[in-house]
C-alpha cells in the first residue's frame, strides 16, 4: 500500500517539493508519494488529525502554520522547541512529533556560499516561521542581527535589534548577508520585492532569498544588477527535504536526484 506524505500550507500550489520528493522515492524504488495538501487555517486540526490516524505518513509544513501547527502535536523536538516553529511531522508510536528541519537546510546551504558572518552584522527580512529557523542558525554562527518587519512587537521576540521594514534604508552598511524570508516576490507575484527600489543593498552583503519559486526573484535581480552576490532557497529546500525524507523512511535520499529534479521541474515552467 502506497504511503503518503505532502505538504500543509496556505497556498501551496507554487511549491516544488513533490517533483523532488517523488523522484527521490522512485530512484530507491520506496512505494512512497508526495503530495500537496493545500490547508487554510480551520482546516489545519483536521489535516494533522490525517497523519494520527495513518492517512498520511507524516508532512511537511509551510507558511502561515509553521508555528500554529505546534498546538495539534504530541512532542516537539528540543530543536524545534528553540526555534519556536516547526516544518515537519513525524509519527512514531502512535504520537506526533514535530520537527524543523528548515535550520538544517538554511545552515547546509548558507554555508556552501563561504560567507563568514561570524561577529558581522547580518539582517534578517520577516519575522514568520522561516525567520525563526534562520535566526536560530545565524545566532548559532555568532553573528549579529538585526530583524526587519511590518510587525516590530514579533520581530522584537526573535532579536533585540528589531526595526520597521520600512527602516531598511538605515540598515548598517557592513552588514554582511541580508536573508529574505517574506514571501514577497513569491510567483505569480514575481514583480514584488521586500527591498525598496530607491535603497542601495550594503555594498559587500550576500543576499540569500529563501524564496524557491521565481528561480531569480526581483530581491536578487537587484542585488546582482548593484553587482553583489545573490542566491536562491533551492538548496535550502533540498537539504531540509532530505532530512524530512529520513525522518519519515529511515532512509539517506538521494540529494543530487532531488536537486536534479527540483531544477528540472522549475525548466518545465
Amino acid at each position: 500500500m502506497t504511503r503518503t506524505v505532502g505538504l500543509i500550507g496556505w497556498p501551496v500550489e507554487h511549491s516544488r517539493s513533490p517533483a523532488m520528493h517523488n523522484a527521490a522515492f522512485e530512484a530507491l524504488g520506496l512505494d512512497w508519494r508526495y503530495t500537496l495538501l493545500p490547508t487554510p487555517l480551520d482546516q489545519l486540526e483536521a489535516v494533522v488529525g490525517r497523519i494520527r490516524s495513518g492517512d498520511l505518513s507524516g508532512a511537511n509544513v509551510t507558511i502561515p502554520h509553521k508555528q500554529a501547527v505546534m498546538a495539534f502535536l504530541d512532542e516537539i523536538d528540543p530543536a524545534a522547541q528553540a526555534v519556536g516553529a516547526v516544518n515537519t511531522i513525524v509519527p512514531r508510536d502512535g504520537r506526533l512529533i514535530g520537527f524543523n528541519t528548515d535550520t538544517v537546510g538554511f545552515k547546509r546551504s548558507l554555508l556552501e556560499t563561504g560567507v563568514v558572518i561570524k561577529h558581522q552584522p547580518c539582517a534578517v527580512l520577516g519575522a514568520g516561521g522561516s525567520a525563526r529557523a534562520v535566526v536560530y542558525v545565524l545566532r548559532e554562527l555568532g553573528a549579529h542581527i538585526t530583524i526587519y518587519a511590518r510587525d516590530v512587537a514579533k520581530a522584537s521576540v526573535l532579536s533585540s535589534e528589531a526595526r520597521a521594514l520600512s527602516e531598511v534604508a538605515h540598515i548598517d552598511p557592513a552588514t554582511r548577508l541580508i536573508v529574505n524570508t517574506t514571501p514577497v516576490g513569491l510567483s505569480p507575484h514575481v514583480d514584488a520585492s521586500p527591498w525598496p527600489a530607491e535603497v542601495a543593498l550594503p555594498a559587500q552583503a550576500l543576499v540569500f532569498d529563501l524564496l524557491n519559486n521565481p528561480p531569480r526573484t526581483r530581491l536578487m535581480q537587484q542585488a546582482e544588477k548593484q553587482g553583489l552576490r545573490a542566491v536562491n532557497g533551492w538548496g535550502m529546500l533540498v537539504y531540509q527535504g532530505a532530512a524530512a525524507f529520513k525522518l519519515w523512511t529511515g532512509v539517506e535520499p538521494p540529494v543530487e536526484v532531488m536537486m536534479t529534479a527540483l531544477r528540472e521541474s522549475m525548466s518545465d515552467e
